[in-house]
C-alpha cells in the first residue's frame, strides 16, 4: 500500500474534507532522511488503511503547499483531523514516534 500524493489541486478534497485523520509527509527526492522514513510511511499506510489517510507532498513540486504550512526543513510530518492541524513533527523519526502523532486521533 503506497501513500497518496497530495498537490494543491487535491489538498482540500483529500485532507481538509477527509472523514479520517490524515498524516502528511512533506518530503523531496534528494532528502536523505526523507528516504529513510519513506518505507515506514508506506508501511503505516498499509497498517492503518481505512482508519488513517497517509499522504505525501513533494515540496519541490508543490512549493506553495510547503510554504502554506511553514515547512522550513524536511521531512516534516503534519496530522490533520476534521480539517484542522492536530499534530506536527520535524525530522526523521522512528515508526512508533510517527504513529504516536495520530494514534490517539483514530
Amino acid at each position: 500500500m503506497n501513500s497518496l500524493e497530495i498537490t494543491g489541486d487535491n489538498f482540500e478534497s483529500e485532507v481538509i474534507k477527509s472523514p479520517v485523520p490524515v498524516l502528511i509527509d512533506f518530503w523531496a527526492p534528494w532528502c536523505g532522511p526523507c528516504k529513510m522514513i519513506g518505507p515506514v510511511i508506506d508501511e503505516l499506510a498499509g497498517e492503518y488503511s481505512g482508519r488513517v489517510k497517509i499522504c505525501k507532498v513533494n515540496v519541490d513540486e508543490n512549493p506553495a503547499l510547503a510554504q502554506q504550512h511553514g515547512i522550513n526543513s524536511i521531512p516534516a510530518l503534519i496530522v490533520y483531523k476534521d480539517g484542522e492541524m492536530a499534530a506536527q513533527k520535524n525530522g526523521a523519526a522512528p515508526k512508533h514516534d510517527i504513529e504516536a502523532l495520530f494514534k490517539n486521533l483514530i
